[in-house]
Protein backbone atom coordinates (compact mmCIF):
# COMPACT_ATOMS: atom_id res chain seq x y z
CA UNK A 1 0.00 0.00 0.00
CA UNK A 2 1.35 3.66 -0.43
CA UNK A 3 0.36 6.78 1.26
CA UNK A 4 -1.83 7.91 -1.37
CA UNK A 5 -4.12 4.85 -1.48
CA UNK A 6 -3.87 5.10 2.21
CA UNK A 7 -5.67 8.16 2.30
CA UNK A 8 -7.80 7.82 -0.44
CA UNK A 9 -9.79 5.19 1.46
CA UNK A 10 -9.11 7.50 5.22
CA UNK A 11 -10.04 11.13 3.57
CA UNK A 12 -10.37 12.39 6.63
CA UNK A 13 -7.65 11.95 9.41
CA UNK A 14 -6.73 13.61 12.46
CA UNK A 15 -2.45 12.96 13.03
CA UNK A 16 -1.27 12.67 16.76
CA UNK A 17 1.57 14.49 16.35
CA UNK A 18 4.70 14.85 18.67
CA UNK A 19 6.71 16.87 16.64
CA UNK A 20 9.68 14.22 15.89
CA UNK A 21 10.19 12.75 12.33
CA UNK A 22 7.40 9.90 11.76
CA UNK A 23 4.50 12.06 12.89
CA UNK A 24 6.31 15.15 10.68
CA UNK A 25 6.51 12.93 7.86
CA UNK A 26 2.91 11.59 8.32
CA UNK A 27 1.60 15.02 8.53
CA UNK A 28 3.17 15.75 5.64
CA UNK A 29 1.74 13.27 3.41
CA UNK A 30 -1.72 14.11 5.56
CA UNK A 31 -1.35 17.63 4.09
CA UNK A 32 -0.36 15.96 0.68
CA UNK A 33 -3.02 13.47 0.09
CA UNK A 34 -6.35 13.53 2.51
CA UNK A 35 -9.07 15.30 1.75
CA UNK A 36 -9.33 16.90 5.21
CA UNK A 37 -6.56 16.78 8.02
CA UNK A 38 -5.11 18.93 11.01
CA UNK A 39 -2.20 17.80 13.78
CA UNK A 40 -3.21 17.50 17.65
CA UNK A 41 -0.57 17.73 19.87
CA UNK A 42 -1.43 16.23 23.72
CA UNK A 43 0.69 18.69 26.45
CA UNK A 44 1.29 16.91 29.56
CA UNK A 45 4.00 17.13 32.22
CA UNK A 46 5.69 14.02 30.14
CA UNK A 47 6.69 16.70 27.71
CA UNK A 48 9.37 18.89 27.50
CA UNK A 49 8.54 22.01 26.84
CA UNK A 50 10.87 22.07 23.23
CA UNK A 51 8.33 19.09 22.12
CA UNK A 52 5.47 21.56 21.43
CA UNK A 53 7.86 24.47 20.36
CA UNK A 54 8.89 22.20 17.49
CA UNK A 55 5.87 20.49 17.13
CA UNK A 56 4.08 24.24 16.40
CA UNK A 57 7.32 24.89 13.61
CA UNK A 58 6.84 22.09 11.88
CA UNK A 59 2.49 21.98 11.44
CA UNK A 60 3.36 25.47 10.18
CA UNK A 61 6.31 25.10 8.02
CA UNK A 62 3.47 22.23 6.49
CA UNK A 63 0.27 24.20 6.85
CA UNK A 64 -0.97 22.11 8.97
CA UNK A 65 -3.72 23.48 11.66
CA UNK A 66 -2.40 22.52 14.95
CA UNK A 67 -5.00 22.08 18.49
CA UNK A 68 -2.33 21.81 21.50
CA UNK A 69 -4.93 19.58 23.71
CA UNK A 70 -3.98 20.42 27.52
CA UNK A 71 -4.32 17.00 29.84
CA UNK A 72 -3.18 16.01 33.18
CA UNK A 73 -1.17 12.73 32.84
CA UNK A 74 -0.56 12.71 36.82
CA UNK A 75 -4.44 12.40 37.61
CA UNK A 76 -4.65 9.23 36.16
CA UNK A 77 -3.25 6.85 38.79
CA UNK A 78 -2.38 4.04 36.31
CA UNK A 79 0.27 6.23 34.79
CA UNK A 80 1.27 8.03 38.14
CA UNK A 81 1.68 5.40 40.06
CA UNK A 82 4.63 3.76 37.47
CA UNK A 83 3.81 0.31 37.13
CA UNK A 84 5.82 -1.95 34.19
CA UNK A 85 2.81 -1.42 32.06
CA UNK A 86 2.83 2.43 32.35
CA UNK A 87 2.79 2.71 28.77
CA UNK A 88 -0.37 1.06 27.92
CA UNK A 89 -2.13 3.14 30.31
CA UNK A 90 -0.66 6.36 29.66
CA UNK A 91 -1.28 5.86 25.62
CA UNK A 92 -5.27 5.17 26.50
CA UNK A 93 -5.66 7.97 28.24
CA UNK A 94 -4.03 10.32 25.80
CA UNK A 95 -5.22 8.80 22.89
CA UNK A 96 -8.77 8.36 23.95
CA UNK A 97 -7.91 12.62 24.60
CA UNK A 98 -7.08 12.55 20.82
CA UNK A 99 -10.36 10.84 19.47
CA UNK A 100 -12.66 12.64 21.53
CA UNK A 101 -11.40 15.82 20.16
CA UNK A 102 -10.92 14.74 16.69
CA UNK A 103 -14.19 13.08 16.70
CA UNK A 104 -15.66 16.75 17.86
CA UNK A 105 -13.85 18.46 15.08
CA UNK A 106 -15.40 16.01 12.11
CA UNK A 107 -12.80 13.73 11.89
CA UNK A 108 -13.37 9.72 10.97
CA UNK A 109 -10.19 8.51 11.99
CA UNK A 110 -6.99 9.32 14.22
CA UNK A 111 -3.52 8.48 13.11
CA UNK A 112 -0.32 7.75 15.04
CA UNK A 113 3.66 7.91 13.87
CA UNK A 114 4.39 3.85 14.95
CA UNK A 115 6.42 2.97 11.86
CA UNK A 116 7.65 -0.71 10.45
CA UNK A 117 10.75 -0.88 12.78
CA UNK A 118 8.90 -0.30 15.71
CA UNK A 119 8.82 -3.54 18.02
CA UNK A 120 5.22 -3.88 18.83
CA UNK A 121 6.17 -6.85 21.52
CA UNK A 122 8.46 -4.29 23.29
CA UNK A 123 5.65 -1.49 23.18
CA UNK A 124 3.23 -1.87 25.50
CA UNK A 125 1.42 1.62 24.23
CA UNK A 126 0.84 -0.41 20.65
CA UNK A 127 -1.69 -2.51 22.31
CA UNK A 128 -3.77 0.31 23.16
CA UNK A 129 -3.69 1.95 20.39
CA UNK A 130 -4.97 -1.08 18.87
CA UNK A 131 -7.55 -1.20 21.34
CA UNK A 132 -8.96 2.19 20.50
CA UNK A 133 -8.68 1.59 16.87
CA UNK A 134 -6.33 4.16 15.80
CA UNK A 135 -4.10 3.33 12.68
CA UNK A 136 -0.49 3.03 11.95
CA UNK A 137 0.08 4.76 8.03
CA UNK A 138 3.54 4.05 7.90
CA UNK A 139 3.86 0.96 9.66
CA UNK A 140 0.95 0.08 7.21
CA UNK A 141 3.09 0.78 4.34
CA UNK A 142 5.80 -0.91 5.29
CA UNK A 143 7.85 2.49 5.91
CA UNK A 144 10.88 1.95 8.12
CA UNK A 145 12.51 4.71 10.10
CA UNK A 146 15.45 5.19 7.85
CA UNK A 147 13.11 5.36 4.73
CA UNK A 148 11.00 7.95 6.77
CA UNK A 149 14.16 9.84 7.92
CA UNK A 150 15.64 9.81 4.06
CA UNK A 151 12.13 11.38 2.78
CA UNK A 152 11.76 13.70 5.25
CA UNK A 153 15.27 14.81 4.24
CA UNK A 154 14.87 15.10 0.52
CA UNK A 155 11.09 16.60 1.36
CA UNK A 156 13.24 19.50 3.73
CA UNK A 157 11.45 18.93 6.35
CA UNK A 158 14.10 20.61 9.32
CA UNK A 159 13.25 17.72 12.00
CA UNK A 160 14.13 14.73 9.37
CA UNK A 161 17.59 13.49 11.85
CA UNK A 162 16.17 14.34 14.89
CA UNK A 163 16.87 12.18 17.72
CA UNK A 164 14.01 9.68 18.56
CA UNK A 165 13.00 10.96 22.10
CA UNK A 166 11.13 9.12 25.28
CA UNK A 167 9.04 10.74 27.50
CA UNK A 168 10.64 12.13 30.87
CA UNK A 169 8.70 9.32 32.49
CA UNK A 170 10.67 7.04 31.10
CA UNK A 171 13.90 8.68 33.20
CA UNK A 172 12.61 7.38 36.55
CA UNK A 173 12.33 3.75 37.19
CA UNK A 174 8.89 1.40 37.41
CA UNK A 175 7.77 1.10 40.73
CA UNK A 176 8.27 4.61 41.57
CA UNK A 177 5.15 6.96 41.48
CA UNK A 178 6.01 10.27 39.08
CA UNK A 179 5.67 13.48 40.59
CA UNK A 180 6.00 16.93 38.37
CA UNK A 181 8.95 17.75 40.82
CA UNK A 182 10.79 14.50 39.45
CA UNK A 183 9.75 15.72 36.02
CA UNK A 184 10.90 18.91 36.20
CA UNK A 185 14.09 17.81 37.87
CA UNK A 186 14.96 15.82 34.68
CA UNK A 187 13.95 18.43 32.28
CA UNK A 188 16.01 20.93 34.10
CA UNK A 189 18.95 18.44 34.13
CA UNK A 190 18.83 17.40 30.73
CA UNK A 191 18.26 21.39 29.19
CA UNK A 192 21.51 21.89 31.25
CA UNK A 193 23.58 18.79 29.36
CA UNK A 194 22.54 19.86 26.45
CA UNK A 195 23.14 23.46 26.72
CA UNK A 196 27.16 22.19 27.57
CA UNK A 197 27.23 20.23 24.28
CA UNK A 198 25.95 16.64 25.07
CA UNK A 199 23.73 15.44 21.96
CA UNK A 200 20.44 13.95 22.96
CA UNK A 201 21.48 13.03 26.91
CA UNK A 202 19.37 11.10 29.54
CA UNK A 203 19.42 12.11 33.06
CA UNK A 204 17.71 8.68 34.87
CA UNK A 205 16.58 9.26 38.69
CA UNK A 206 17.72 6.97 41.22
CA UNK A 207 15.82 8.51 44.17
CA UNK A 208 17.49 11.68 45.00
CA UNK A 209 20.77 10.86 42.95
CA UNK A 210 20.71 10.20 39.10
CA UNK A 211 22.21 8.31 36.66
CA UNK A 212 23.62 10.62 33.36
CA UNK A 213 24.07 8.49 29.87
CA UNK A 214 25.33 10.12 26.88
CA UNK A 215 26.16 9.16 23.67
CA UNK A 216 29.42 6.69 23.01
CA UNK A 217 31.10 9.04 20.88
CA UNK A 218 31.04 11.95 24.41
CA UNK A 219 31.42 9.06 27.14
CA UNK A 220 35.01 10.55 26.73
CA UNK A 221 34.23 13.95 26.97
CA UNK A 222 31.55 13.07 29.80
CA UNK A 223 34.24 11.23 31.95
CA UNK A 224 37.03 14.34 31.84
CA UNK A 225 34.03 16.81 32.71
CA UNK A 226 32.28 14.73 35.02
CA UNK A 227 33.10 16.96 38.46
CA UNK A 228 31.84 20.23 36.35
CA UNK A 229 28.53 18.13 35.34
CA UNK A 230 27.62 17.41 38.57
CA UNK A 231 28.19 20.86 39.86
CA UNK A 232 25.92 22.06 37.26
CA UNK A 233 23.27 19.70 38.07
CA UNK A 234 23.85 19.63 42.32
CA UNK A 235 20.16 21.29 41.94
CA UNK A 236 18.83 18.31 40.46
CA UNK A 237 20.98 15.10 41.64
CA UNK A 238 22.76 14.79 45.21
CA UNK A 239 24.56 12.33 43.44
CA UNK A 240 25.67 11.85 40.01
CA UNK A 241 27.34 8.52 38.51
CA UNK A 242 28.09 8.49 34.90
CA UNK A 243 26.97 5.24 33.07
CA UNK A 244 30.28 3.61 31.51
CA UNK A 245 28.15 1.88 29.21
CA UNK A 246 27.19 5.03 26.94
CA UNK A 247 23.76 5.57 25.89
CA UNK A 248 23.18 3.56 22.75
CA UNK A 249 19.89 4.52 20.39
CA UNK A 250 17.26 1.85 19.87
CA UNK A 251 16.70 3.33 16.23
CA UNK A 252 16.81 0.98 13.93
Amino acid sequence: MTMQAFFQTHPAAAVAFSGGVDSAWLLHEAVRYAQKTAAYFVRTPFQPAFELDDARRTSRLLGAALTVVDFDILAIPEAASNPPDRCYHCKRALFSRILAQARADGFDHVLDGGNASDDASDRPGMRALRELGVLSPLRLCGLAKSDIRRLAREAGIPVWDKPSYACLATRIPAGTPITQADLARVERGEGKLTALGFADPRLRLRGEDALLQVRPEQLEEARERLAEIAELLVGEARRLELDPAGRESREV
